[in-house]
């Protein structure tokens, strides 16, 4: 995306997370943050009940990597004025911002059309940009965790209550990935056809987009699936299951058909004569017998460590994994081997921040990218790109219209 200008009205992690996925492909994401707050979440100082340190604060480094940061006071007639400058030069306008906002603000669709008719204008929202709950705010934890019922399947029943979100900026992310691949979408549509496009995604069709198959089911039947407290779980299947290991880890097999699996599957769990047992040799009398084959297999998983089992099914023919923290996937071998984790500068001048790349890859070439910039570092470079002189620029600070 080299050459694309993506312009920026956004906080939090949601709609910003977008604009990180396009500055990953290389467009000039030019974020816009108020002169004196900046974006609300680096006010942040605790996510998840961990203290953060604002030097190197892992909800403005994920969403805002690679952009550059221009102070707006963008309820300000001198600021608006700015804003549509480099609205002209844009080719994304892209906004988390309420329509009561974007209106009183004068940033709505047809205030930055007015100014750039050709312009892709993005929209990201709780609950879309149409309907009774039009103008109603949200978070990941509202709009995709609990009111999706992605909270509630994901919650055992046994529990008696509900299950917490325990991933800040879930659906944020997952989402912000929706909005760029709409805007990668539009800019083809525009390129062909000369025509622009306006583009909505919400927290909650994210949600229902990430749990589709089973809200189609649900529609369908009127039943869902919801998640299990361990104990409760059983199996029609003893390779689609959860083990725990000698030392209170947990292998996942997972060998969803296991035609062509089962002696292999047998000799690595160290039960080879269970391949010729007729309860278990072929597929049928194996789910006939499946009850039967997870106490046998529990037995012998749970008869060693985690680390015994880590390395010693990587040569198993069928699908299992080590169920893994997020703390231990950022040392898995194959995620490093995959540049699933890149390095920046910190801002505070210590040892680099590790950050997460997209999830899309190209030409198996690592991500680069540069770290997010401090609130308002690249106002004035910004504006003097757009041949904005000097004596405007001071008088725009003075009036608190720009940083």
């Amino acid at each position: 995306m080299q050459g694309v200008r993506v312009l920026e009205v956004a906080q939090f992690t949601f709609v910003p997370a977008a604009g990180a996925i396009l500055a990953d492909w290389g467009a000039d994401v030019i974020k816009v943050e108020h002169p004196v707050r900046g974006d609300t979440q680096r006010g942040f100082i605790n996510m998840g009940g961990f203290q953060l340190d604002p030097n190197r604060h892992p909800l403005i480094e994920h969403p805002n990597r690679g952009k550059r940061s221009v102070g707006i006071d963008v309820s300000t007639p001198g600021g608006q004025e700015i804003l549509y400058e480099i609205a002209k030069t844009a080719d994304v306008f892209l906004t988390n911002y309420l329509p009561a906002q974007r209106q009183k603000n004068k940033f709505d669709v047809e205030h930055i059309r007015a100014v750039n008719p050709d312009i892709i204008y993005a929209r990201g929202s709780a609950y879309g940009d149409k309907g009774p709950e039009r103008d109603t705010g949200g978070f990941d934890g509202t709009a995709f965790w609990t009111r999706s019922g992605v909270g509630h399947a994901l919650t055992p029943e046994a529990i008696n209550g509900a299950l917490s979100q325990g991933i800040p900026a879930f659906g944020d992310s997952i989402g912000g990935m929706n909005i760029a691949g709409g805007i990668a979408a539009a800019l083809f549509h525009r390129e062909r056809t000369g025509e622009t496009a306006e583009i909505d995604v919400s927290l909650l069709s994210t949600a229902w987009w990430a749990a589709g198959a089973s809200v189609t089911q649900g529609m369908e039947t009127g039943e869902t699936m919801r998640s299990l407290m361990p104990d409760d779980a059983t199996s029609v299947n003893p390779f689609m299951a959860n083990y725990r290991t000698s030392d209170g880890g947990t292998i996942n097999l997972c060998i969803v058909s296991p035609t062509g699996y089962i002696r292999d599957a047998f000799e690595h769990l160290g039960l080879p004569e269970l391949a010729d047992d007729p309860r278990f040799c072929d597929v049928l009398p194996l789910i006939e017998n499946a009850s039967e084959g997870v106490e046998l297999i529990a037995q012998a998983i749970g008869s060693k460590p985690f680390e015994y089992w880590r390395q010693h099914l990587k040569t198993m023919k069928g699908q299992w994994a080590p169920f893994q923290s997020l703390v231990d996937l950022a040392g898995d071998d194959q995620a490093v081997a995959n540049d699933m984790i890149v390095e920046v500068e910190a801002t505070d001048g210590g040892k680099p921040f590790k950050v997460v790349r997209g999830p899309v890859q190209f030409n198996h070439e690592p991500l680069e990218t540069t770290r997010a910039p401090q609130a308002s570092e690249h106002t004035e470079i910004v504006l003097m790109e757009l041949g904005i002189d000097w004596d405007r620029i001071s008088e725009l600070k003075d009036s608190g219209a720009i940083a």
